[in-house]
């Protein structure tokens, strides 16, 4: 089989609808009930045949090159899974990067779930879903849940997916602060907290992060609808360390946003809209001195499942 020139692949990003710490698991993972939403903002990853050492090129200056990079431990685990022999060599991956980093809008495990499948591709022409998947698990929570795209369920660490029903089309005007939050200070804030007695839950006191009870009909998910109240137990922990985000986040819903909230570890804060011209009006309420705002489009399990196929260049 001819090997193609190379094969390209989308990363999309997702928010979290609904994120809840349930506790600490005892090889010290927390435990955890979440809401993935897939949204068309995306990176492009791009995988090459190359002689020589497996590398990773990017021109975002805070990405890394090297092993630490979740596509590089992609490239580990499909090439072992695959029954290669040694590290993987003779490929090169471009990353394109759109997607903020240390937002909670799972760039890097998009990333790597992309390079999973335009590997798989490039390699040896596609492998079994499974094998996939059992790959993806070892990288970390959010990798599994790129594989599948939509609205879907997490449990355990976050990588025990359950497609749901997908959400109806929304907008989301994502918030990007200056300041980015690592997945390890949000936990670790959170375990501070919870060790000192806080109660876990959304900032601040008025609920701004919670849907309305009208609102609710806008998860059709098959579990109790109190658990669809776009509640982030990070959020509080995060934003008692930045006001800003319950801030903006209290923003949102007086501009009209169905639901308001922030998205994993964060920082980004992000509210769903229904119509686009509704979140352009919405983006235009909460600029604030160096901050991005983008928008963005919800996407169906079918609008991933297109978006996100590897495409082969021959």
């Amino acid at each position: 089989m001819k090997r193609p020139k190379a094969v390209v692949a989308r990363a999309h990003a997702k928010v979290n609808l609904d994120l809840r710490v349930l506790g600490t698991r005892a090889d010290g993972y927390h435990e955890l009930r979440t809401v993935f939403q897939s949204l068309d903002l995306h990176d492009v990853v791009t995988c090459r045949p190359r002689r020589g050492a497996f590398a990773i090129a990017c021109r975002h200056p805070q990405v890394p090159r090297d092993e630490t990079n979740l596509v590089w431990k992609a490239a580990r685990a499909l090439w072992k899974a695959i029954g290669y022999a040694g590290e993987p060599h003779d490929t090169a991956v471009t990353l394109d990067k759109q997607i903020p980093m240390q937002a909670g809008l799972g760039g890097g495990s998009a990333d790597a779930a992309a390079a999973l499948l335009a590997l798989a591709r490039l390699w040896v022409g596609g492998v079994d879903a499974q094998l996939l998947r059992d790959a993806a698990a070892e990288l970390g929570a959010d990798v599994p849940f790129f594989l599948w795209g939509g609205t879907a369920l997490g449990l355990g660490r976050g990588e025990e997916i359950y497609p749901l029903v997908d959400l109806p089309r929304h907008f989301a005007v994502l918030v990007l602060p200056t300041f980015g939050v690592s997945t390890a200070e949000a936990y670790g804030w959170y375990d501070e907290e919870r060790a000192a007695g806080f109660r876990a839950g959304p900032a601040g006191a008025s609920g701004a992060g919670e849907m309305a009870p009208r609102d609710l009909q806008v998860l059709p998910v098959p579990w109790p609808s109190r658990a669809a109240q776009m509640i982030n137990d990070l959020e509080g922990p995060v934003a008692r360390r930045h006001p800003e985000i319950a801030q903006v986040k209290l923003q949102l819903r007086q501009a009209g946003a169905v639901g308001a909230s922030m998205s994993g570890s964060g920082s980004a804060i992000y509210g769903l809209f229904r119509t686009k011209a509704a979140a352009i009006a919405a983006g235009n309420t909460v600029k604030r001195p160096g901050w991005r705002i983008l928008l963005a489009r919800t996407l169906s399990r079918l609008e991933y499942e297109r978006a996100a196929r590897p495409i082969a260049r021959r």
